[in-house]
């Protein structure tokens, strides 16, 4: 397996009693700063690490230590990197959009390090629409600035002018991506809808919330679906709200999963799983 040669820029806020750790992983195009809105809350009760993923945020030169193409599983691994370099041998995972992913190849590949996962904008499954939207993509992202195509997807996937906030989060942050770095992480969509059938298929038994917005309409009705699959996964559905529940509603996200975190502080028996 390739690791970088560079430890990918993460900051932790340590928790002076509690010995429970929250990691937090973004999206595409987006960096650590997405979780802005839940520092101070999450603060309060656990140890955070939040990392910013190759290319992205303040890792923008970590790519350039990495040849070739990323994987999901990869980028998992470098994440392991960092939970190793800061001694955290299991922690709550939190992610959103493609980090949701990330999060779930993670406790495909290192079961042992996921107490929980907290998977926010989940994406599960393509339908039609997300389909011909990654499908555009390929045709245009060497020929058009990819600025403009990502400012089309973040329009399409959060649409209203109460997602406002966080298109403008992830479209700032966007900037700071090389584009290389944004063509090498497009090429991830490779493939997508059979490594998410793969994925789903091979349940780690962990306790898992995925909390969607109402208003998520390309990626909601896969994850209702997923969830009657499986006792160990629960969904929360945030009304008037898109696809990234941890900026637009934020306190809400805050109370409900920080709740679901403190109820599954204990890892559970994986030997008798």
């Amino acid at each position: 397996m390739r690791f970088l040669s560079v430890m990918l820029y993460h900051k932790v806020y340590p928790h002076k009693e509690n010995d429970e750790w929250v990691v937090f992983i973004h999206g595409a195009g987006g960096s650590s700063v997405v979780w802005y809105k839940q520092i101070q809350q999450y603060a309060r009760h656990f140890n955070l690490l939040l990392i910013d993923l190759h290319g992205h945020g303040r890792s923008a030169k970590a790519g350039e230590h990495v040849s070739g193409s990323y994987t999901f599983e990869t980028i998992a691994l470098d994440i392991i990197k960092v939970l190793d370099y800061r001694k955290i041998h299991q922690a709550h995972f939190v992610g959103v959009s493609m980090g949701t992913i990330i999060v779930r190849k993670l406790a495909e590949i290192r079961k042992e390090y996921v107490k929980s996962m907290i998977l926010v904008g989940a994406i599960t499954k393509l339908n039609l629409k997300s389909r011909f939207l990654v499908k555009m993509g390929r045709v245009f992202h060497k020929v058009v600035p990819y600025m403009w195509l990502y400012k089309v997807f973040a329009f399409i996937i959060m649409p209203m002018d109460q997602h406002e906030e966080s298109r403008s989060v992830f479209i700032r942050e966007a900037r700071k991506l090389a584009r290389h770095e944004f063509i090498r992480w497009f090429k991830l969509t490779r493939r997508l809808t059979a490594k998410l059938q793969r994925m789903e298929t091979e349940d780690p038994g962990l306790p898992t919330l995925y909390v969607m917005g109402d208003q998520d309409y390309i990626l909601l009705e896969p994850v209702k679906e997923l969830v009657k699959k499986y006792k160990n996964r629960s969904l929360a559905v945030i009304e008037k709200c898109g696809h990234v529940v941890n900026i637009e509603r934020a306190d809400h996200f805050n109370e409900l999963s920080i709740d679901f975190i403190k109820q599954n502080r204990v890892k559970p028996d994986l030997l008798a799983r």
